[in-house]
């Protein structure tokens, strides 16, 4: 058998294919900087893809099908060494995301004017009603026939009915048939643009796509008698785009909500201490990203309120901060145990559009608790050009009942990965990690349980080429 020294090992490790996540609330690269705490000159690219299979019921039992669609970006980092002590790099992430769209036979997804029409009008609140009014015949002058208003009356809700009888007594003359048909028109004509509107959307689903871009600059000093010491930190640029469409009539008087989210960039910071000690092939590092806040605009259509058009009004959205611990040490001179830990308080964070607050008095997205997730692996080095590795994760999720634009409730997962070399300097790693997703409710922003998400899965896989030379 061949043996390796710790030192050797360090800079060959085989957990260099740090796999993204399918994690909670919008996370997505895991925000990993150890491209950054490489010795010597490094530089790689990653590309994943993250396939996920989410399905589930609404509350009528009918199936959303499979509303998780794929989703793949790229990631790179390239790392300097001034002189012993300073470093400077470049790391580029897709940090946040979403892509989500409902289908199938459930009620996220329009299913016409009349589904439409029906389910709003349903129930006896006495805000809405029903259908029959709007196809009464009203005479030029306003008024309209007793028999057509009492034929109405028949097929009005329990409420309305007894309104009517209350006020009229059954005898219903000329001024209360205008005034009857003149409320009608009132409270039909928001209804009726919401049932026009879902016609013409008729077998589209509620869907989103949230994408970021993060470009990551790090200067860091090393410090102490052997250098095992490091700090660094540097100025974060962060782009931003999104769109969100409520469609079905899970939503309400929201479907057919439309909203674009204006590209926007905005600066944040990360700071970061990493600790080395060769000899064992040890290195800790824990590193904070800030928040970071955009002040862009956003178009809206809400058909509810019989716009004509888009509303472009201004739009905040503060993307969260986030806390990671690496670490990594040897167990023997061919293997390392490495491990993840990362927190995101998601509790704080929500998507708030304008226009969709100010009518419905609700963000659209909000989580109930903050993220934590984990991951332990062990990486086993076969020879000078190939190693192995295995992991195990698990993801806390951002709270239960969640959200209808992305119901999971977190993960465990199971991880491989690979990697050769195949000349001392240059690299190429595979991996594939498996998810099993938790159990989820799913709300509406109303706090209204919109369905049940169970037995779902995916899986992610992604490559990596790295040059590294000390």
């Amino acid at each position: 058998m061949t043996y390796f020294s710790y030192k050797t090992l360090t800079l060959a490790t085989l957990c260099g294919l740090s796999m993204t996540t399918y994690g909670a609330g919008l996370d997505r690269s895991g925000q990993d900087v150890t491209a950054f705490l490489q010795d010597g000159t490094y530089g790689e690219v990653v590309y994943t893809y993250i396939d996920a299979d989410v399905s589930g019921t609404d509350m009528n039992g009918g199936s959303t099908g499979d509303l998780a669609e794929a989703y793949d970006f790229a990631r790179f980092g390239v790392k300097a060494d001034i002189n012993d002590t300073f470093s400077v790099g470049v790391l580029y992430d897709e940090p946040w995301g979403a892509a989500v769209e409902h289908f199938g036979n459930s009620n996220f997804v329009s299913q016409g004017a009349d589904a439409t029409y029906s389910a709003l009008v349903a129930g006896t609140n006495g805000q809405n009603i029903p259908r029959a009014l709007s196809s009464l015949a009203v005479n030029p002058d306003g008024s309209i026939n007793d028999i057509e208003l009492e034929k109405a009356s028949k097929r009005l809700g329990p409420i309305l009915q007894q309104q009517i009888l209350d006020k009229q007594r059954i005898d219903v003359g000329e001024a209360a048939a205008q005034h009857l048909a003149s409320e009608a028109i009132k409270q039909l004509a928001p209804v009726n643009q919401i049932s026009n509107t879902a016609e013409a959307q008729k077998g589209q689903g509620t869907n989103v796509e949230i994408r970021t871009q993060n470009a990551t600059f790090l200067l860091g000093a090393k410090f102490g008698q052997n250098k095992n010491f490091q700090i660094y930190g540097g100025p974060a640029l962060q782009r931003l785009n999104g769109e969100v469409h409520l469609r079905g009539t899970a939503y309400d008087r929201a479907t057919g909500y439309d909203a674009k989210i204006s590209t926007d960039h905005a600066l944040g910071w990360v700071a970061g201490v990493a600790y080395t000690k060769p000899e064992i092939a040890l290195k800790a590092s824990l590193t904070y990203r800030s928040d970071i806040e955009h002040k862009t605009d956003i178009a809206e259509v809400f058909p509810a309120l019989r716009q004509t058009g888009r509303q472009t009004q201004p739009f905040r959205v503060t993307l969260p901060e986030s806390y990671n611990l690496d670490f990594q040490t040897g167990v023997s001179p061919t293997m390392l145990l490495t491990a993840k830990v990362r927190y995101v308080p998601w509790s704080d964070f929500d998507i708030r559009p304008t226009l969709y607050t100010q009518t419905a008095k609700t963000p659209i997205i909000d989580y109930a608790k903050d993220q934590w997730s984990g991951e332990i692996g062990l990486g086993k080095k076969l020879s000078d050009k190939v190693s192995v590795s295995g992991n195990i994760g698990y993801d806390s999720g951002a709270g239960n009942p969640i959200s209808t634009l992305g119901p999971i409730k977190g993960y465990y997962s199971l991880g491989l990965g690979a990697k050769y070399n195949f000349t001392p300097e240059w690299s190429v790693s595979a991996g594939a990690k498996y998810l099993k997703f938790g159990d989820a409710t799913a709300q509406l922003p109303t706090r209204t349980t919109a369905g049940q998400f169970k037995d779902n899965d995916g899986y992610i896989v992604g490559v990596k080429l790295a040059y590294h030379k000390k």
